[in-house]
């Protein structure tokens, strides 16, 4: 998931929608089973009661952990992930497309074929040129500040700019009005997973400027926005062009979605366990702290699910300001965390894990390894090697969400010790993101988390840490680091045909980039989530952090 990790809070599809792929070296464990692994009947809404509003609705934009799964239900790609328990969610199956595309010139160039009969919502076709318009927008410098994925792997000018300032992009070739053909900078045997990220969604040419699609998207997948009152409720009704002989992936069985934002999370926490009325077709984030003590009842259990969620939760350290810019200012502060006060602020070991490595454990080639076990002297040794033994200050970014406060809190009183001082700066939920991706915006240090995109090491580092990909908005690499060896080592990793060898290099990686301490690995979250005892279809999906698939949910008796 971008940079959209696993902070949990920002709307109930932080659990059941992260863009991670939690697969590939092994899905999350999950408990619970009961109603909601029934099959959905057709009909009826789902509710969603959540804290805070989606960050965009424009796949171009937003790209967090509150909004790549609730794409999967208004938009369609060329691929999609599958839709199924564990593993099966993993697989890149096509969408749009009649299959996950052809390689030529050693995966440099891939072809596709549009399916028949695809339709937008307002009976636009879904043609080639859709799926190139969609695909280079990603470069847009306003609208491109989800996914990284167009701008990294599509071969394009140096100044490109997307299709409302530079006009078309001659690197996607449209054939005919079913055939597109993708050149690459360099091979990538990937590429039918990238396509799957929410960032190539295709729109008809000409449309979604000045960022249209964030009130009004125009729906190619089973629903369309009914309304959308921003910060208050969000509906989605059936999208009539939709058809469902072209789609092997969304059930689509409700006839409508609602969500309610704002809700205080202890609410949420006391509605999902009533579970009366209209909240036994009701689903809600993963519980806090308090409450996960009181999911113990057989009748709770059965409408539970817990595990790790797939993503790591970090502290970027912005390695362009003094004296973070040292690097052994920047191996001082992890030694300093106490990583066990951080787990105890998120929750406790139900809702985290101590975080060592940067990849989480669900991560295919990852090495569990910890460089930087809490060493406090070792800490001050080395602030005394930089001439810091003195302290200084620094500024750190969060969000007034009360595990992440309590994260930043934890941070504070352990930087204490060896003479930090640590300024908290709460930044709105709705925005975090989008400003601390703005190098302009950036301060000292910044709380956030990432997920792995789909089952491979390459969503993980090379988005963070590539120094070439740093840009003004929508950057992902919040440490700013720009180290030669890193670039090259990922230049090199992300050349190899086997996706194995290529997964166990990135995990060697991982020790390479700790070396120079850009982040602050802190914990390995977890989800609890009691859905409704009418929620059909919400299985574990290793591809949405552990958690529910969107496109299987619905009711076991609708009403009307």
């Amino acid at each position: 998931m971008r940079r959209s990790a696993a902070l949990s809070g920002v709307a109930v599809t932080t659990v059941l929608a992260l863009a991670a792929c939690g697969g590939g070296g092994g899905a999350a464990t999950t408990t619970g089973s009961g109603s909601s692994a029934k099959a959905a009947a057709t009909g009826g809404t789902v509710h969603f009661l959540v804290k805070a509003d989606f960050s965009h609705l424009d796949p171009a934009r937003g790209w967090d952990g509150g909004v790549n799964n609730f794409f999967r239900l208004i938009y369609r790609g060329l691929t999609a992930f599958g839709a199924g328990p564990g593993a099966e969610s993993t697989k890149i199956v096509p969408d749009l497309a009649t299959d996950t595309g052809k390689p030529s010139d050693g995966a440099k160039t891939w072809t596709f074929t549009l399916k028949d009969d695809l339709f937008f919502e307002d009976g636009t076709p879904i043609n080639s040129e859709a799926v190139k318009f969609g695909a280079s927008r990603g470069f847009d410098p306003e609208a491109g500040i989800g996914s990284p994925y167009a701008k990294l792997l599509l071969d394009a000018p140096k100044d490109y700019k997307g299709p409302y300032l530079s006009g078309d992009l001659d690197t996607i070739e449209t054939p005919d009005a079913k055939t597109i053909v993708f050149h690459l900078k360099k091979p990538f045997a990937d590429f039918p997973s990238a396509l799957a990220m929410a960032n190539f969604t295709p729109f008809p040419k000409g449309t979604g400027a000045a960022a249209a699609f964030d009130t009004k998207p125009i729906a190619s997948g089973p629903y369309k926005l009914a309304s959308y009152q921003r910060g208050s409720s969000l509906k989605l009704v059936r999208n009539p062009q939709w058809k469902a002989t072209t789609d092997t992936v969304r059930a689509a069985k409700p006839d409508a979605w609602e969500w309610t934002f704002g809700l205080d999370p202890a609410t949420i926490d006391e509605r999902m366990l009533a579970g009366q009325g209209a909240d036994a077709d009701a689903v809600g984030g993963t519980i806090q702290a308090a409450t996960v003590a009181r999911v113990q009842t057989p009748q709770l259990k059965a409408r539970s699910l817990s595990g790790l969620n797939g993503c790591t939760t970090y502290m970027g350290l912005n390695t362009t300001k003094k004296p973070l810019d040292d690097v052994r200012v920047r191996q001082a502060i992890n030694y300093a965390i106490n990583k066990d006060t951080v787990v105890a602020g998120m929750g406790g070991t139900s809702l985290a894990a101590k975080g060592t490595s940067i990849q989480p454990p669900t991560v295919a080639g990852r090495v569990d390894y910890d460089p930087y076990p809490t060493d406090v002297e070792a800490a001050r040794k080395l602030l005394a090697e930089a001439g810091q033994a003195d302290g200084f200050t620094l500024t750190l970014d969060t969000r007034p969400d009360a595990k992440m406060s309590a994260v930043a809190v934890a941070i504070q009183e352990a930087l204490k010790a060896v003479k930090i001082e640590v300024k908290i700066n709460n930044i709105d939920t709705s925005t975090y993101y989008e400003v601390i991706g703005t190098p302009a915006q950036q301060h000292d240090a910044a709380v956030t988390g990432w997920c792995p995109d789909w089952a491979s090491g390459a969503t993980f580092l090379p988005p963070l840490f590539d120094g070439r990909n740093i840009t003004d908005k929508g950057n992902a690499n919040l440490a700013q680091i720009n180290d030669k060896a890193i670039n090259a080592r990922i230049d090199e990793i992300a050349a190899m045909p086997d996706v194995t060898a290529a997964n166990a290099a990135y995990g060697e990686l991982d020790k390479q980039i700790m070396k120079l301490a850009p982040i602050v690995p802190l914990a390995y979250e977890k989800y609890v989530l009691v859905s409704g005892a009418n929620i059909a279809g919400a299985y574990q999906s290793a591809s949405f952090s552990g958690g529910i698939d969107l496109v299987s949910v619905g009711l076991a008796k609708p009403t009307k």
